[in-house]
């Protein structure tokens, strides 16, 4: 954890600090910056956005809403979700796609239609890991499209999922070549710094470091930004609890089930609390 005496930028992971540096007209060019560092070059070029309204009422069962972090359309009619997710939560792939059908929808015009759409993009900055090793450990961004599973061509390339693993991503400041490895290093280390690294001398960079400067805030935007954080560090606090009562939960469950196979096979009680680590009365107990 950041020694809060010291911070002198904003937590981007909180939503005080995600929406000051990418969700206002102001700072839009950052914005910009980041999604074309994200491409590449490789899949689109971003002139321009336009910020669509991020809160959208739903028409289904149970009248669900939609609540994006940032949603914007470039000049092309791409339309962009980009969300930073602070933890992981059950049925977060669903979720995902549930998302992305609002600007699928939103594009229908009333009268004829074509069924024609413009492209869709769902970008993801994830504060922890996919579980279960789904991906290398040394592959943190991940692009998701419909593919054909027998010969692995792209079916349909107008939706796309595309997912970064912040935790994964472990490059030092000498090791920074791209626009990408940059924007990475600096969402994932900006309130753990106490000065603009030598390597984000880039004006793009100037800008965030001005923007991200929790001195310049009026008292009105620390008092927003220190209750963002502590929503922020109080999730925190009771994920890290949850996950390790389930690594203890899990441990004592493998030792009951590794007792259990002990005693079938004859171990005398006293051994298998030896090897174990169980009390007799808990192995008794199984």
């Amino acid at each position: 954890m950041a020694d809060d005496t010291r911070e002198r930028f904003i937590n981007p992971y909180t939503d005080f600090g995600f929406k000051k540096l990418f969700g206002t007209e102001m700072n839009k060019d950052l914005l910009i910056s980041f999604l074309n560092a994200l491409f590449n070059g490789s899949e689109k070029e971003i002139e321009d956005i336009q910020y669509l309204n991020g809160e959208n009422l739903g028409d289904g069962y149970g009248n669900r809403r939609s609540v994006f972090d940032v949603y914007c359309m470039a000049k092309d009619g791409s339309r962009f979700i980009v969300e930073m997710q602070k933890a992981e939560q059950a049925y977060f792939k669903d979720r995902s796609v549930y998302y992305a059908t609002t600007p699928i929808r939103q594009q229908a015009p009333k009268g004829e239609w074509d069924y024609r759409l413009d492209d869709v993009y769902t970008v993801g900055i994830l504060n922890f890991e996919f579980p279960h090793g789904e991906y290398p450990a040394d592959s943190y961004r991940h692009e998701i499209k419909l593919k054909d599973v027998e010969d692995n061509h792209v079916f349909y390339d107008k939706l796309t999922f595309i997912y970064l693993e912040m935790p994964k991503f472990t490059k030092t400041e000498d090791e920074l070549v791209t626009m990408f490895d940059k924007w990475m290093f600096v969402l994932h280390n900006l309130y753990r710094l106490l000065e603009r690294p030598k390597a984000l001398q880039d004006r793009i960079f100037q800008k965030l470091f001005e923007q991200a400067e929790i001195a310049r805030y009026s008292e009105s935007e620390r008092r927003q930004y220190e209750e963002s954080k502590k929503v922020f560090w109080d999730n925190f606090s009771v994920l890290k609890t949850a996950t390790e009562k389930g690594m203890r939960e899990g441990i004592q469950k493998a030792k009951i089930e590794a007792a259990c196979k002990m005693k079938a096979k004859g171990y005398a009680v006293e051994d298998i609390a030896e090897i174990t680590g169980l009390t007799v009365e808990e192995i008794d107990a199984q």
